[in-house]
């Protein structure tokens, strides 16, 4: 039975494609069929990127790995009932077909709440929810008093993944291993980076989430979409300089993946 590892963050901007890429290229480099399903049926971040490493390849002859990908549709029936009854027989399908071949499902959903994200959460076994290193940003997981910094409750997205256990619960399934990524952290000890850790380690507490440390901001990861490439490439390619700061960033993900705990996954890059 694939693993199923769903990012998800009602909120676009937040680090969900570049992560859902690094996360493919480590389990591939692990040695696992990599199976992925692109959720934003608009923008298709995750999946611009793949077409993109699929054009480098094409164009330079350099061998990468490369998922299997299983593209879904919203449904075209007007009944809201007739249409969720559709998305949800696709979306099974999807797992189905991908499960066949693959050790790992990658599932990046939208920065909106859709009926096919809902369905994601449900079937996640690590849900990774990337967050900027903002108050903004937290907004989407709890509420916070703005005198005293103390969380007052659970926000929507938090409430999303807590219908989602539910259903995994009534469904006999063992419970998500939910992790918060925490990207983009200041270097310097800013009072808002104190702020959203403190908050992030009483919610956690509260509503049973992992923090773990993500992506620093660097240029590179902006610089390799066009490409399609990723930092675990780059002594393959020869197209991105092994400078000190891709270095530190090649050790970033290194650290994500080990921090996930996936099952029979040991670094081998």
């Amino acid at each position: 039975m694939a693993h199923i590892i769903v990012l998800g963050n009602e909120k676009g901007g937040s680090g969900k494609s570049t992560t859902s890429m690094h996360l493919f290229a480590a389990l591939a480099r692990c040695g696992h069929q990599v199976g992925v399903i692109d959720l934003d049926l608009r923008q298709k971040s995750f999946f611009r990127y793949l077409e993109n490493r699929e054009a480098f390849i094409n164009r330079t002859g350099t061998k990468l790995p490369m998922p299997v990908r299983h593209v879904l549709e919203y449904s075209t029936f007007d009944s809201v009932a007739a249409a969720q009854a559709e998305e949800e027989a696709r979306f099974s399908v999807a797992l189905n077909r991908l499960d066949e071949t693959c050790s790992y499902i990658l599932i990046d959903c939208p920065g909106s709440h859709t009926r096919y994200a809902q369905m994601a959460h449900a079937a996640a076994d690590t849900l990774i929810t990337p967050m900027n290193d903002s108050l903004i940003d937290f907004d989407l997981l709890a509420r916070l008093n703005p005198e005293t910094g103390k969380v007052l409750g659970p926000s929507v997205y938090a409430e999303m993944v807590w219908k989602a256990r539910q259903l995994r619960a009534t469904a006999g399934l063992k419970p998500v291993d939910w992790v918060v990524l925490r990207n983009r952290i200041a270097t310097l000890n800013a009072r808002n980076k104190r702020r959203v850790g403190s908050a992030l380690t009483e919610l956690s507490k509260r509503i049973g989430f992992r923090v773990i440390p993500g992506f620093g901001e660097r240029v590179v990861f902006r610089e390799m979409f066009l490409s399609g490439l990723t930092l675990l490439d780059l002594k393959d390619t020869g197209d991105i300089s092994l400078n000190i700061s891709n270095l530190a960033a090649r050790q970033e993900v290194r650290e994500v993946v080990k921090s996930l705990n996936l099952p029979d996954v040991s670094i081998k890059f």
